[in-house]
């Protein structure tokens, strides 16, 4: 199954930057496009006090630094010129949803989605949200945070989707072992009862659990997910959380895998986190443009370099 979207990653926790301007990202995003990329989701538009655009609201609410490109405006720019969706993702502040009471969280982003898209909703490729605020296990205080901020999100846009990734809990996030089957599926079954009102598609992170793990754990999210009417995508990391370093591109034959088992759990698409920094030929990681020529090779996909 092929990756037809991608994670943008420019406000970064726990990988490195890149330092690209909009010659590097608009050559990333003809190399995205030239292998069947149509969609690429900013993965937060701010993670504490830094901003991937100048919010009013943020820099004076939360003390943020005022950024010195809009990358938003970039990122839109070049999604309208290639013909690609793009999806805003909200704001992180790292504290407040932590808690079981995130009020401060929710009421700073619906401020926020307003804010976004009375600056860029003008844009024809503006096509959902992301909701930025990853959990693995069923947390009610969350649910009402996925809910009531997705329903602004669709309020404010006139009914554009949104989108959530959660993890697995698996193995490889919690270091003991995985969350079993049954207990998965019972809270995410309740967590989808909760946010189905607010959130249209799911696309589960596919790196924490054990590989042999992997295809139970995505049939059962595709299962719930129809249950309540919400699309089911599948996450195919493109990092590796098997090595000590944190975090270099996957080796190819485990993202085959992965995709493999996302297209036999019958996902309607497949994205990645993400493309730019571990599978671009762009990559300051040579092994990501090793990753992204095994991959061309097994889909027959040319690799000429599309035209600037």
């Amino acid at each position: 199954m092929k990756i037809t979207g991608t994670f943008l990653d420019e406000i970064s926790y726990d990988i490195p930057h890149q330092n690209w301007g909009r010659r590097e990202w608009r050559r990333d995003f003809l190399n995205m496009r030239s292998i069947g990329i149509d969609t690429v989701i900013m993965i937060r538009c701010g993670l504490k006090q830094w901003l991937t655009y100048p919010s009013e609201i943020l820099m004076r609410r939360q003390n943020c630094y005022r950024p010195v490109a809009d990358l938003v405006e970039m990122f839109l720019e070049l999604s309208d010129e290639l013909g690609m969706k793009f999806f805003f993702g909200t704001y992180d502040s790292w504290c407040h949803w932590h808690s079981d009471h995130p009020e401060k969280e929710l009421e700073l982003n619906l401020q926020v989605v307003e804010e976004a898209w009375l600056r860029y909703g003008h844009h024809k490729s503006f096509a959902g949200w992301y909701l930025s605020q990853e959990i693995s296990r069923g947390r009610k205080s969350v649910a009402t945070l996925y809910r009531e901020l997705g329903r602004c999100c669709k309020e404010v846009s006139g009914g554009l989707p949104v989108l959530i990734s959660p993890l697995i809990d698996g193995v490889k996030e919690n270091r003991k072992q995985s969350i079993s089957l049954e207990d998965h599926q019972r809270e995410w079954d309740e967590m989808f009862s909760l946010i189905r009102d607010g959130v249209d598609t799911v696309a589960f992170q596919d790196g924490h659990c054990e590989f042999h793990e992997l295809s139970d754990y995505l049939a059962v999210n595709r299962q719930l997910a129809e249950k309540y009417g919400i699309e089911c995508w599948s996450n195919c990391e493109s990092f590796d959380r098997d090595m000590p370093i944190r975090f270099l591109p996957i080796k190819w034959e485990k993202m085959r895998f992965k995709l493999r088992a996302a297209e036999a759990a019958g996902v309607r698409k497949v994205i990645t986190f993400e493309f730019s920094h571990f599978m671009s030929p762009n990559s300051v990681y040579g092994a990501a443009g090793n990753l992204y020529h095994r991959y061309c090779e097994e889909y027959g996909i040319s690799t000429a370099m599309p035209e600037n």
